[in-house]
């Protein structure tokens, strides 16, 4: 796959739609030539502890931030015409299509690959097909992961590699 966009959902609780970061990285060519990041203000907006310590964010970090609606019209034009690609790709799918259910927007039936099922297939001696692993597996040491773009980022490079 030479030509797509790496997609990453964090949420601040258990609702698909309460989309909290967002990170993306744009492949074309092979190479990656672009990259965007935004907190969002989730909706609903409460965050969980668990989730929370997963990936380290709190109200105080987004109150402050705009919606999805708003974060998306930045993204739109960076992913068109592109298929998305995600590592459990029907967790960021279902965060996607419930934004834009939130927020009452027209659902452009986006294409997703999954990387976490081709890695399965293609890397089955694994000990396990977590980001972290399958990343590295390829070539691509995580560092910082559950932040959204770090890990559209790893996503991407393993995209790049097995997809």
């Amino acid at each position: 796959m030479q030509d797509f966009a790496a997609i990453d959902f964090e949420t601040a609780n258990f609702e698909r739609c309460s989309v909290c970061s967002v990170g993306v990285v744009v492949v074309r060519g092979g190479e990656i030539v672009d990259s965007f990041y935004s907190l969002i203000q989730p909706e609903p907006n409460y965050y969980h502890w668990r989730c929370t310590e997963v990936h380290g964010l709190t109200c105080a970090d987004t109150d402050g931030a705009p919606v999805f609606s708003e974060v998306w019209k930045q993204i739109e034009p960076m992913i068109e015409g592109l298929p998305l690609v995600a590592h459990n790709a029907p967790f960021d799918k279902g965060c996607l299509k419930a934004s834009f259910y939130t927020y009452q927007m027209d659902y452009p039936d986006y294409e997703f690959f999954d990387t976490l099922k081709a890695a399965r297939q293609m890397l089955p001696h694994l000990p396990n097909h977590q980001l972290q692993t399958v990343s590295l597996a390829c070539g691509y040491k995580l560092t910082d992961h559950h932040h959204a773009l770090a890990d559209a980022e790893a996503c991407a490079w393993i995209a790049r590699e097995i997809l």
